[in-house]
C-alpha cells in the first residue's frame, strides 16, 4: 500500500512532474520509469514498497504520465491528486503482464530511464518487452531537482534536525558506565521515536576501540570509566524527511592523555568545514577545508570517509561532499558536514550536523554543542 509524505500540494507536485519530464526531454531520454521508493514519493507525495508486483510512475519525456499499478494496491494511492496531476491510472490483475503494459505505453522508445533501486525482478522484464530501448539510470535527471530543496522540504530538515538534537541532549539518561553498547542503543532508539521521529533508522555507539570503526552498530561490549564514545543516530519524521548526527562523549574524564588535544582538532576541522558552506563554494572544497586541519595535525590517514552527504528522503544522497565533486553549491543544498578521526584499537571521534546552504551563507539544523561531551560517571 502507498504511505502519504510531506508534499500533497497539487501545484508543488505538478511543478516537479514537468521539471522532470523536461530534464529527461533535455537528457535525450523518452522517458522515466519510477517504482516506490523515495524518487516516487518525491514525484507523488507517496512511497511504499516494491514487490514482486509492479507499481511504476511512467513519465514521458512529451505526453501524458500515468501510474501502472495492481488493482489491489490501486487504493493506497486514493489520496495522491492523480487527477489534479493529470496521471492516468492503469491497474492490472494477477495474470496480467505488467511488464507489457508499460512497454505498450511507451510504444518504442529508444532510451529510457529506471529509477536506480528498481529491483531486477522488474528491470528484467521491461529490457526484454523494449529490447530496442537502452536502459540508463534516473538518478542524473532526479538529483537535479532532489538537490535543491523547496521551503517545505527545508522546514522538514529542520524539525528532523530539532528532532534528533533533543535524543541527544539526554545522552545522560543512557550512556553510563556498566551498560553495553547494546543497552544503551535500545534506549536511544526508544527516544528516538519519542522524541519525533517515525522510526530509529540507525544508531552507532562506538565506544572505546569500537569509535575507531565509523561504521559500527552497537555490540555487547561494557561501556567503561573513561571511555570516548561516539553517538551517530537518525531517522525519518512523519514527513518521511531524514534526520543524522553524530556527538562524541566521553564517561567521565577520558581516559586517554591525547584524547582532548586530538578532539580540538577535530572540531577546529569540523568548524572550518562548515564555515565554508556558502553559495558558489564547491563540494570538494567543503571536504578539502575538512581535511586540511586534520592533516596539518598529522591525522590525515586517520580520516578514512567523504566529509558529507546530501540528506532528504534518503539519509544519503547528493550532493555527496568529497574530493573530486566539483560540484558548485547554491541555495536549497542540504548536506552532512561530518569530518572524523580514527586510531584503530584506541579510539575514534566524528562531530556531525546537517546544513542547509543559503541565499547568503549556511544554517545548521543542529545545534547541540560540539565540545567533547563528558557525562557523569
Amino acid at each position: 500500500m502507498a504511505t502519504v509524505s510531506l508534499q500533497q500540494d497539487p501545484a508543488v507536485l505538478a511543478a516537479r512532474l514537468t521539471r522532470a519530464a523536461k530534464t529527461a526531454a533535455a537528457s535525450d531520454l523518452d522517458a522515466l520509469l519510477i517504482t516506490p521508493g523515495s524518487d516516487l514519493r518525491y514525484l507523488l507525495g507517496a512511497g511504499g514498497e516494491s514487490h514482486e508486483r509492479l507499481t511504476c510512475l511512467v513519465l514521458p519525456a512529451d505526453g501524458r504520465p500515468a501510474l501502472v499499478v495492481p488493482k489491489l494496491e490501486a487504493p493506497g494511492y486514493a489520496d495522491v491528486p492523480l487527477d489534479d496531476l493529470g496521471i492516468d491510472v492503469v491497474t492490472w490483475v494477477d495474470g496480467q503482464d505488467s511488464h507489457g503494459i508499460v512497454a505498450d505505453l511507451l510504444g518504442s522508445p529508444s532510451r529510457i530511464a529506471l529509477a536506480d533501486a528498481m529491483p531486477a525482478l522488474h528491470t528484467l522484464p521491461l529490457r526484454g518487452k523494449l529490447p530496442g530501448a537502452e536502459q540508463v539510470l534516473a538518478s542524473p535527471v532526479l538529483r537535479e531537482l532532489r538537490m535543491r530543496k523547496d521551503a517545505t522540504e527545508l522546514q522538514a530538515l529542520r524539525d528532523a534536525g530539532a528532532a534528533i538534537d533533543r535524543v541527544h541532549a539526554r545522552m545522560a539518561e543512557f550512556l553510563k558506565p556498566g551498560r553495553t553498547e547494546a543497552e544503551v542503543g535500545a534506549d536511544i532508539g526508544e527516544a528516538i521515536i519519542a522524541e519525533g521521529h517515525t522510526e530509529a533508522a540507525f544508531i552507532i555507539v562506538g565506544s572505546g576501540s569500537n569509535g575507531a570503526s565509523p561504521h559500527h552498530s552497537v555490540s555487547d561490549r561494557v561501556i567503561e570509566r573513561g571511555d570516548v564514545v561516539v553517538i551517530d543516530i537518525g531517522g525519518p519524521i512523519a514527513s518521511g524527511y531524514n534526520s543524522d548526527c553524530t556527538r562524541t562523549y566521553a564517561v567521565g574524564e577520558p581516559a586517554g592523555a591525547d584524547v582532548r588535544e586530538t578532539y580540538a582538532v577535530l572540531q577546529a576541522a569540523q568548524r572550518a568545514a562548515v564555515d565554508a558552506v556558502r553559495p558558489g563554494a564547491t563540494a570538494e572544497s567543503i571536504d578539502a577545508a575538512a581535511r586540511e586541519p586534520i592533516a596539518a595535525a598529522g591525522f590525515g590517514e586517520n580520516f578514512v570517509h567523504r566529509t558529507g552527504h546530501g540528506i532528504g528522503l534518503d539519509v544519503h544522497e547528493e550532493p555527496y561532499i568529497v574530493g573530486g565533486n566539483d560540484l558548485v553549491l547554491e541555495a536549497g543544498m542540504a548536506f552532512s558536514v561530518e569530518p572524523g578521526i580514527y586510531q584503530q584499537g584506541k579510539w575514534g571521534a566524528r562531530i556531525e550536523d546537517i546544513v542547509i546552504v543559503t541565499e547568503d551563507g549556511v544554517e545548521s539544523v543542529n545545534n547541540q554543542p560540539h565540545e567533547l561531551v563528558v557525562l557523569p560517571a
